[in-house]
Protein backbone atom coordinates (compact mmCIF):
# COMPACT_ATOMS: atom_id res chain seq x y z
CA UNK A 1 0.00 0.00 0.00
CA UNK A 2 1.42 3.80 -0.30
CA UNK A 3 2.73 5.56 2.17
CA UNK A 4 2.28 8.70 3.06
CA UNK A 5 3.68 11.52 6.03
CA UNK A 6 0.63 12.08 8.22
CA UNK A 7 0.16 14.03 11.96
CA UNK A 8 -2.04 12.83 13.94
CA UNK A 9 -1.54 15.76 16.88
CA UNK A 10 -0.11 18.75 16.10
CA UNK A 11 3.72 19.49 17.80
CA UNK A 12 7.45 19.58 16.78
CA UNK A 13 8.82 17.52 13.22
CA UNK A 14 8.96 13.96 15.61
CA UNK A 15 4.83 14.10 14.87
CA UNK A 16 5.46 13.49 11.07
CA UNK A 17 4.64 9.71 11.01
CA UNK A 18 5.26 7.69 7.94
CA UNK A 19 1.96 5.71 7.51
CA UNK A 20 0.46 3.17 5.03
CA UNK A 21 -2.55 5.14 3.43
CA UNK A 22 -5.20 4.23 0.67
CA UNK A 23 -5.35 7.34 -1.93
CA UNK A 24 -8.86 6.18 -2.35
CA UNK A 25 -10.20 6.29 -6.18
CA UNK A 26 -11.18 9.68 -7.79
CA UNK A 27 -14.62 10.81 -7.87
CA UNK A 28 -16.25 13.28 -10.02
CA UNK A 29 -13.76 16.11 -10.93
CA UNK A 30 -10.25 14.36 -9.09
CA UNK A 31 -7.78 12.77 -10.72
CA UNK A 32 -5.32 10.30 -8.72
CA UNK A 33 -1.69 11.17 -9.10
CA UNK A 34 1.49 8.83 -8.40
CA UNK A 35 3.63 11.58 -7.18
CA UNK A 36 7.45 11.98 -7.92
CA UNK A 37 8.42 15.22 -5.71
CA UNK A 38 6.84 17.37 -3.34
CA UNK A 39 7.79 21.09 -2.51
CA UNK A 40 8.81 22.14 1.03
CA UNK A 41 6.93 25.11 2.28
CA UNK A 42 6.99 26.71 5.93
CA UNK A 43 3.03 26.41 5.53
CA UNK A 44 4.07 23.02 6.14
CA UNK A 45 5.03 24.03 9.42
CA UNK A 46 1.77 25.98 9.93
CA UNK A 47 0.01 22.93 9.66
CA UNK A 48 2.23 20.44 11.57
CA UNK A 49 2.18 23.02 15.09
CA UNK A 50 -1.22 23.91 14.45
CA UNK A 51 -1.02 27.46 13.06
CA UNK A 52 -2.94 26.87 10.82
CA UNK A 53 -5.61 24.51 11.16
CA UNK A 54 -5.72 21.33 9.62
CA UNK A 55 -10.14 20.15 9.04
CA UNK A 56 -9.45 16.20 10.80
CA UNK A 57 -6.29 14.03 12.17
CA UNK A 58 -4.64 12.34 11.35
CA UNK A 59 -3.63 14.52 8.31
CA UNK A 60 -1.58 14.09 5.64
CA UNK A 61 0.42 17.75 5.75
CA UNK A 62 1.85 19.50 2.40
CA UNK A 63 0.57 21.64 -0.29
CA UNK A 64 2.82 21.40 -3.52
CA UNK A 65 3.83 18.43 -5.67
CA UNK A 66 4.35 17.21 -8.74
CA UNK A 67 4.10 13.63 -10.41
CA UNK A 68 1.37 11.59 -13.39
CA UNK A 69 -1.80 11.19 -13.97
CA UNK A 70 -2.71 7.64 -13.10
CA UNK A 71 -6.15 7.97 -13.39
CA UNK A 72 -9.54 10.47 -13.63
CA UNK A 73 -13.08 10.38 -12.39
CA UNK A 74 -16.04 11.52 -14.28
CA UNK A 75 -16.47 15.33 -15.43
CA UNK A 76 -12.59 15.64 -15.86
CA UNK A 77 -11.23 17.56 -19.08
CA UNK A 78 -8.31 19.59 -17.80
CA UNK A 79 -6.18 16.57 -17.83
CA UNK A 80 -5.74 12.54 -19.12
CA UNK A 81 -3.91 9.67 -18.05
CA UNK A 82 -0.41 10.02 -18.94
CA UNK A 83 -0.17 13.74 -18.13
CA UNK A 84 2.50 15.36 -15.86
CA UNK A 85 1.02 18.03 -13.87
CA UNK A 86 1.99 19.79 -10.65
CA UNK A 87 -0.15 21.90 -8.19
CA UNK A 88 -0.46 24.03 -5.11
CA UNK A 89 -2.59 24.93 -2.17
CA UNK A 90 -3.74 21.80 -2.06
CA UNK A 91 -3.59 20.10 1.54
CA UNK A 92 -2.10 16.80 1.31
CA UNK A 93 0.75 16.39 -0.73
CA UNK A 94 3.15 14.37 1.60
CA UNK A 95 1.94 11.41 -0.21
CA UNK A 96 3.29 8.89 -2.88
CA UNK A 97 -0.37 9.01 -4.20
CA UNK A 98 -3.20 10.77 -4.02
CA UNK A 99 -6.46 12.43 -5.28
CA UNK A 100 -6.97 15.61 -5.56
CA UNK A 101 -9.32 18.20 -7.21
CA UNK A 102 -8.37 18.29 -11.29
CA UNK A 103 -9.04 21.63 -11.10
CA UNK A 104 -6.36 22.66 -9.26
CA UNK A 105 -3.33 20.47 -11.69
CA UNK A 106 -1.62 22.65 -14.35
CA UNK A 107 0.27 20.23 -17.23
CA UNK A 108 3.54 20.61 -17.27
CA UNK A 109 5.85 21.84 -20.24
CA UNK A 110 7.95 19.55 -21.04
CA UNK A 111 10.96 21.45 -20.39
CA UNK A 112 10.05 22.07 -16.83
CA UNK A 113 10.79 19.51 -14.62
CA UNK A 114 9.36 17.76 -11.62
CA UNK A 115 11.46 18.30 -9.15
CA UNK A 116 11.47 21.99 -10.70
CA UNK A 117 7.93 21.95 -10.40
CA UNK A 118 7.46 20.93 -7.25
CA UNK A 119 9.57 23.77 -6.04
CA UNK A 120 8.21 26.15 -7.85
CA UNK A 121 4.29 25.92 -8.04
CA UNK A 122 3.86 27.65 -4.59
CA UNK A 123 6.77 29.94 -4.60
CA UNK A 124 6.68 30.93 -8.22
CA UNK A 125 2.97 31.61 -8.30
CA UNK A 126 3.31 33.48 -4.70
CA UNK A 127 6.00 35.47 -5.84
CA UNK A 128 3.98 35.97 -9.20
CA UNK A 129 0.93 37.81 -7.50
CA UNK A 130 3.41 39.52 -5.23
CA UNK A 131 4.93 41.08 -7.97
CA UNK A 132 2.98 41.63 -10.64
CA UNK A 133 -0.54 42.20 -8.92
CA UNK A 134 -0.46 43.15 -5.58
CA UNK A 135 2.14 45.91 -6.37
CA UNK A 136 3.74 45.39 -10.13
CA UNK A 137 7.24 46.42 -10.09
CA UNK A 138 8.65 48.17 -12.48
CA UNK A 139 11.96 49.30 -13.98
CA UNK A 140 13.35 52.00 -11.42
CA UNK A 141 11.47 50.65 -8.23
CA UNK A 142 13.29 49.94 -4.81
CA UNK A 143 11.82 47.12 -3.32
CA UNK A 144 12.88 45.51 0.34
CA UNK A 145 12.52 41.98 0.18
CA UNK A 146 12.97 39.74 3.45
CA UNK A 147 14.45 36.45 3.61
CA UNK A 148 15.95 37.16 0.46
CA UNK A 149 17.57 33.88 0.21
CA UNK A 150 15.12 31.59 1.04
CA UNK A 151 12.90 29.77 -1.92
CA UNK A 152 10.42 32.66 -2.10
CA UNK A 153 13.21 35.10 -1.71
CA UNK A 154 15.40 33.54 -4.76
CA UNK A 155 12.50 33.53 -7.08
CA UNK A 156 11.51 36.98 -6.32
CA UNK A 157 14.89 38.88 -6.34
CA UNK A 158 15.14 37.57 -9.83
CA UNK A 159 11.88 37.97 -10.89
CA UNK A 160 12.02 41.49 -9.60
CA UNK A 161 15.47 42.19 -11.44
CA UNK A 162 14.39 41.06 -14.64
CA UNK A 163 11.23 43.89 -14.34
CA UNK A 164 14.04 46.42 -13.44
CA UNK A 165 13.85 46.74 -10.38
CA UNK A 166 16.56 47.26 -7.62
CA UNK A 167 16.25 44.63 -5.03
CA UNK A 168 17.57 45.18 -1.38
CA UNK A 169 17.40 41.66 0.52
CA UNK A 170 17.72 40.75 4.34
CA UNK A 171 19.70 37.31 4.95
CA UNK A 172 20.74 35.93 7.95
CA UNK A 173 24.41 35.18 7.02
CA UNK A 174 26.84 36.35 4.49
CA UNK A 175 26.79 33.07 2.64
CA UNK A 176 23.15 33.79 2.53
CA UNK A 177 23.89 37.46 1.36
CA UNK A 178 26.51 35.79 -1.82
CA UNK A 179 23.46 33.55 -2.69
CA UNK A 180 20.99 36.45 -2.72
CA UNK A 181 23.12 38.64 -4.70
CA UNK A 182 23.98 35.79 -7.27
CA UNK A 183 20.57 35.58 -7.75
CA UNK A 184 19.74 38.98 -8.29
CA UNK A 185 20.19 41.51 -5.06
CA UNK A 186 21.39 44.68 -5.78
CA UNK A 187 21.87 44.99 -1.75
CA UNK A 188 21.85 42.84 1.28
CA UNK A 189 21.50 43.56 4.84
CA UNK A 190 22.82 40.53 7.09
CA UNK A 191 20.02 41.67 9.98
CA UNK A 192 22.46 39.00 12.40
CA UNK A 193 25.06 42.28 12.38
CA UNK A 194 23.54 45.17 10.94
CA UNK A 195 20.34 47.40 11.23
CA UNK A 196 18.12 47.19 8.59
CA UNK A 197 16.62 50.36 9.10
CA UNK A 198 19.36 51.86 9.14
CA UNK A 199 20.78 50.32 5.92
CA UNK A 200 17.53 51.06 4.03
CA UNK A 201 17.72 54.38 4.70
CA UNK A 202 21.18 54.91 4.17
CA UNK A 203 20.90 52.55 0.69
CA UNK A 204 17.69 55.04 -0.72
CA UNK A 205 19.11 58.38 0.20
CA UNK A 206 16.61 58.57 3.63
CA UNK A 207 13.98 58.00 1.52
CA UNK A 208 12.68 54.81 2.54
CA UNK A 209 11.00 52.13 -0.73
CA UNK A 210 7.56 51.72 -1.72
CA UNK A 211 7.15 48.27 -0.54
CA UNK A 212 8.42 45.62 1.67
CA UNK A 213 8.01 42.02 0.90
CA UNK A 214 7.89 40.46 4.07
CA UNK A 215 7.52 36.31 5.13
CA UNK A 216 9.14 36.33 8.55
CA UNK A 217 6.01 38.48 10.34
CA UNK A 218 6.57 39.10 14.40
CA UNK A 219 10.38 39.69 14.68
CA UNK A 220 10.31 42.18 11.55
CA UNK A 221 7.08 43.82 11.02
CA UNK A 222 7.45 47.09 13.02
CA UNK A 223 11.05 47.71 11.39
CA UNK A 224 9.67 47.16 8.37
CA UNK A 225 7.08 49.57 8.34
CA UNK A 226 10.00 52.15 9.28
CA UNK A 227 12.01 51.14 6.12
CA UNK A 228 8.61 52.85 3.82
CA UNK A 229 8.30 56.09 2.18
CA UNK A 230 4.89 57.74 2.94
CA UNK A 231 1.95 56.11 1.81
CA UNK A 232 4.28 52.42 1.03
CA UNK A 233 2.68 49.22 0.80
CA UNK A 234 3.23 46.92 3.73
CA UNK A 235 2.57 43.51 2.14
CA UNK A 236 2.90 40.86 5.12
CA UNK A 237 2.34 37.38 3.59
CA UNK A 238 4.26 34.93 5.83
CA UNK A 239 4.75 34.31 9.61
CA UNK A 240 8.20 32.81 9.64
CA UNK A 241 8.72 33.93 13.00
CA UNK A 242 5.42 33.87 14.54
CA UNK A 243 2.28 35.62 14.30
CA UNK A 244 2.48 39.85 13.97
CA UNK A 245 0.80 40.85 17.15
CA UNK A 246 -2.14 43.26 17.14
CA UNK A 247 -1.48 46.87 17.16
CA UNK A 248 -3.47 50.18 16.00
CA UNK A 249 -4.18 50.76 12.61
CA UNK A 250 -3.21 54.66 14.21
CA UNK A 251 0.13 53.27 13.81
CA UNK A 252 -0.12 53.66 9.94
CA UNK A 253 -0.99 57.04 9.87
CA UNK A 254 1.84 58.38 12.31
CA UNK A 255 4.51 56.46 9.71
CA UNK A 256 3.23 57.80 7.14
CA UNK A 257 -0.22 57.12 5.98
CA UNK A 258 0.85 53.65 4.88
CA UNK A 259 -0.65 50.66 3.86
CA UNK A 260 -0.97 47.12 4.84
CA UNK A 261 -2.37 43.97 2.99
CA UNK A 262 -1.86 40.44 4.33
CA UNK A 263 -2.15 38.19 1.37
CA UNK A 264 -2.42 34.57 0.71
CA UNK A 265 -2.12 32.81 -2.38
CA UNK A 266 -5.44 30.81 -2.38
CA UNK A 267 -7.02 34.11 -3.42
CA UNK A 268 -4.86 35.10 -5.85
CA UNK A 269 -5.44 31.61 -7.80
CA UNK A 270 -9.13 30.58 -6.40
CA UNK A 271 -10.38 30.42 -10.22
CA UNK A 272 -9.40 28.46 -13.13
CA UNK A 273 -8.30 31.41 -15.02
CA UNK A 274 -6.42 33.26 -12.55
CA UNK A 275 -4.39 29.89 -11.86
CA UNK A 276 -3.54 29.38 -15.29
CA UNK A 277 -2.65 33.12 -16.20
CA UNK A 278 -0.18 33.04 -13.40
CA UNK A 279 1.51 29.83 -13.56
CA UNK A 280 1.78 30.57 -17.41
CA UNK A 281 3.55 34.00 -16.20
CA UNK A 282 6.05 31.70 -14.20
CA UNK A 283 6.45 29.11 -16.59
CA UNK A 284 7.13 32.21 -19.07
CA UNK A 285 10.26 32.91 -17.09
CA UNK A 286 11.43 30.10 -15.99
CA UNK A 287 11.74 28.59 -19.33
CA UNK A 288 13.47 32.15 -20.94
CA UNK A 289 16.06 32.07 -18.30
CA UNK A 290 15.00 35.08 -16.32
CA UNK A 291 14.41 32.86 -13.16
CA UNK A 292 16.14 30.20 -11.94
CA UNK A 293 14.82 27.48 -9.59
CA UNK A 294 17.19 26.91 -7.37
CA UNK A 295 16.63 23.45 -5.77
CA UNK A 296 19.65 23.13 -2.88
CA UNK A 297 18.21 20.01 -0.75
CA UNK A 298 17.14 17.42 -1.20
CA UNK A 299 15.29 14.12 1.09
CA UNK A 300 13.18 11.63 0.32
CA UNK A 301 9.61 11.90 1.52
CA UNK A 302 9.69 9.54 4.31
CA UNK A 303 12.86 12.09 5.83
CA UNK A 304 10.21 15.00 6.14
CA UNK A 305 10.86 15.57 9.74
CA UNK A 306 14.62 16.29 9.28
CA UNK A 307 13.36 18.82 6.10
CA UNK A 308 11.01 20.35 8.97
CA UNK A 309 13.66 20.40 11.25
CA UNK A 310 16.44 22.68 8.70
CA UNK A 311 14.05 24.77 7.59
CA UNK A 312 12.99 26.08 11.01
CA UNK A 313 16.58 26.26 11.74
CA UNK A 314 17.04 28.73 8.49
CA UNK A 315 19.78 26.16 7.77
CA UNK A 316 17.91 25.51 3.82
CA UNK A 317 18.40 28.01 1.06
CA UNK A 318 16.56 28.20 -2.04
CA UNK A 319 13.95 25.39 -2.26
CA UNK A 320 13.51 22.26 -0.28
CA UNK A 321 12.48 19.28 -2.42
CA UNK A 322 11.02 15.79 -0.88
CA UNK A 323 11.30 12.94 -3.22
CA UNK A 324 9.21 9.95 -4.47
CA UNK A 325 10.88 6.67 -5.76
CA UNK A 326 14.54 7.62 -5.71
Amino acid sequence: MPKAIRIHEHGGPDVLCWDEVDPGTPGAGQALIRQTAVGLNFIDVYHRTGLYPVPSRPAIIGNEGAGVVEAVGDDVSVVSVGDRVAYSMSLGSYAEQRVVDAARLVKLPDDITDHQAAAMMLKGCTVQYLLRRIYPVSAGDTILLHAAAGGVGLIASQWAKHLGATVIGTVGSDEKAALAKAHGCAHTVVYTREDVVERVKALTGGVGVPVVFDSVGKDTFMASLDCLQPRGLMVSYGNASGAVEPFSPGVLAAKGSLFLTRPTLASYISTRDDLDATAADLFSVVKNGAVRIAVNQTLPLEEAAQAHRDLEARKTTGSTVLTIGG
